[in-house]
């Protein structure tokens, strides 16, 4: 656990130390959370990560230190009235209990595609974080819904500055927290067209802002775990996807980062699939092919996918890009 009983250091509100078994990679790890290189919540390096956000005791700027020549030791500071929420859940954050044994195993490496092998070879440091904030998942994954990463990118920024307030401590000056449920809500219509984000995506955004303080309420819980007296199935990914205009894609993606899911894979992404079947099999196949080729691994299939994501491999292209589209006019 993080080590809690050193004094606190001047200027920071509380803090915290760890040290991973083997190897750790900051920027593997943590650059899930990070939406682009502007992103105002998020700014991940190879030995330091700023992260705003809302915590349930409040706001918070959370500061991982990861210094080259200091060992593997990974240092957590943290300012604002969410500070000592988010050094309790330092380890979550960091990756700490995301367990990678089973699929190193004998039987489960003999299956791997050799630059899936070799991918795991040399990114021994990678970890899936546990953020447990669903919310702050959840917007910018709708943004992505159906554009180009660099529309979605714009458009989180975008709002972040608008509406997002300034973080508490010393966190860089064009660092923002995260829009929340409320500042959402209250986005008029002329704001979502600046943003370049269409009249679907801006319905759905503001029906999870809606439901946020339900789904808040899986945040901590275990990821697959069943909450009574609700409707559904009672899971965070049932109630993820009963709001209208959320789908698997969103859903994978946003439990990717708040539970670590290792096996939840984004299906409907417009690239994955082709990229997949075209590094396992060198052809390029559907979402259907993507999730037969993933079936061995059950269990770990988002591994097999991040993996196939740091192995330098790169998709072909084929015919035109996407074009941005530009939703001010409209």
């Amino acid at each position: 656990m993080p080590d809690s009983s050193a004094p606190v250091l001047p200027g920071c509100d509380a803090q915290a130390s760890w040290k991973p078994h083997g190897t750790y990679s900051l920027r593997q790890s943590l650059g899930i959370l990070q939406r682009g290189a502007g992103d105002p919540t998020a700014k991940v390096t190879d030995s330091a990560a700023w992260l705003c956000f809302h915590s349930p005791r409040g706001p918070v700027t959370l500061l991982a230190k990861h210094p080259a020549g200091r060992g593997t030791e990974v240092f957590l500071k943290a300012w604002g009235p969410g500070a000592e929420h988010a050094v309790e859940r330092g380890l979550h954050l960091l990756g700490a209990y995301d367990d990678w044994r089973a699929f190193d195993a004998p039987d489960t490496s003999a299956l791997l595609h050799p630059v899936v092998a070799q991918s795991r070879k040399f990114n021994p440091g990678l970890r899936f974080p546990s953020t447990g904030r669903v919310f702050d998942a959840l917007l910018p994954a709708i943004l992505e819904q159906k554009v180009t990463v660099v529309e979605a990118h714009f458009a989180w920024r975008y709002l972040c500055r608008a509406i997002g307030q300034i973080p508490p401590g010393p966190a860089p000056t064009d660092m923002r927290l995260p829009p929340s449920p409320a500042a959402v809500r209250a986005l008029q219509p002329w704001q979502w067209h600046q943003a370049r984000v269409d009249s679907k995506r801006a319905a759905t955004a503001v029906r999870a802002a809606a439901a946020a303080a339900s789904l808040e309420r899986w945040a901590l819980l275990e990821l697959g775990a069943v909450r009574e007296n609700v409707m559904g199935e009672g899971t965070l990914a049932a109630a993820l996807g009963s709001i209208p205009g959320v789908g698997p894609w969103s859903i994978a993606e946003v439990l990717q980062r708040t539970h670590g899911a290792p096996d939840h894979v984004s299906v409907g992404d417009y690239h994955l699939a082709a990229f997949v079947g075209q590094v396992l099999t060198g052809r390029r196949v559907d979402d259907a092919g993507m999730l037969e080729l993933l079936a061995p691994f059950s269990g770990h299939r988002q591994r097999v996918v991040r993996l196939i994501g740091l192995s330098g491999q790169r998709k072909q292209s084929f015919g035109p890009r996407l074009a941005p589209m530009d939703h001010r006019r409209r």
